[in-house]
């Protein structure tokens, strides 16, 4: 008879409601306060939700990034995206900002997922710096992190991609391997020379069992704002072929056109990195990205399939979704 009267009494459920959610009380001490059992407070709270006395609001900014999130999935086919919340107008936003809430989340996600029986593949750049910062040292996996390129002459020693591997395998507590040498070669034929080296060959045949792979991206075009653009790892003549290729970006050493193909320059036998079909194999391929400029970039490695988890800040999500 009691469960009878308190499911019709609209004043119950009220309190009930407003002791829960706006008092934050637990549903013990609901029950020891009204005088009824813990499974009728639950019930109630249920009533509260479906008859509108309860309605449950995210506001608008994370609203639309949840939309966002669900409209690339679907356009892109992808595995999943995170599109990280950003409160202030983009033009007044710090990008070494964005780039670090973007990188956390990046950091969050491969921590999320990581076991000790997988093999990290990792590219450079700044945010994969921001990423490897943010690892919890805390939450400890027996897996191994390698390098996915050679490394990159003149650049800024903290972003160089040995240093971001080794300091990941420590904040992951497990082992480290990188390719010891240059990511370009002066010549085909000097390539060609590492590549058959013995001990390049060892390091050089794991990259085909990497499982997950994290990455950023630099940009071409529609502007050029790529850190290998401006840290000396091009020469003139080579930038000159590249845009001339119509080069949109780069990835793990490799120059993207807008199709999501390798251009076919002069510097792509000269590269000592992955290969994007043994790339394109990766179960898990995960690019870290702010900033709506790289808007055409993320594009361009989407219609590549070189990506299947993308974490980008809102405004790239909004400027990659209107294009």
């Amino acid at each position: 008879m009691k469960s009878e009267v308190y499911n019709q009494s609209v004043c119950i459920m009220d309190s009930v409601a407003y002791l829960y959610y706006i008092e934050k009380r637990t549903l013990a001490e609901i029950s020891q306060d009204l005088g009824i059992s813990k499974p009728t407070v639950s019930r109630l709270l249920k009533r509260a939700v479906d008859e509108g006395v309860v309605e449950f609001k995210i506001s608008k900014p994370f609203a639309d990034c949840i939309d966002l999130e669900k409209k690339i999935m679907s356009r892109y086919g992808l595995k999943s995206v995170i599109v990280v919340p950003v409160l202030e107008p983009e033009k007044l936003l710090n990008p070494e900002e964005t780039k670090k809430r973007v990188a956390l989340e990046g950091a969050r996600y491969v921590q999320r997922i990581v076991t000790d029986d997988d093999i990290l593949g990792m590219s450079w750049g700044g945010t994969m710096y921001h990423l490897i910062q943010y690892l919890n040292p805390c939450r400890k996996v027996n897996a191994k992190v390698i390098t996915m390129h050679g490394s990159i002459a003149d650049c800024d020693e903290k972003l160089a991609v040995n240093n971001l591997v080794r300091r990941a395998a420590m904040a992951f507590g497990g082992k480290n391997v990188s390719i010891c040498a240059n990511g370009l070669a002066d010549s085909r034929e000097h390539c060609r020379q590492i590549q058959d080296d013995a001990k390049f060959q060892k390091i050089f045949s794991l990259l085909k069992y990497i499982n997950i792979s994290v990455s950023g991206v630099g940009v071409f075009y529609p502007s050029v704002d790529s850190l290998l653009a401006s840290s000396g790892y091009l020469k003139p003549h080579e930038m000159k072929e590249l845009i001339e290729q119509k080069v949109c970006c780069d990835f793990a050493l490799r120059f993207i056109n807008r199709d999501g193909q390798e251009c076919e320059s002069s510097l792509k036998d000269r590269t000592l990195s992955i290969g994007l079909d043994t790339y394109r194999q990766i179960p898990c391929k995960i690019v870290v990205a702010s900033g709506s400029k790289k808007a055409h970039a993320i594009r361009a490695l989407l219609k590549g399939n070189l990506v299947d988890v993308l974490v980008i800040d809102y405004y790239l999500a909004s400027a990659l979704y209107a294009l």
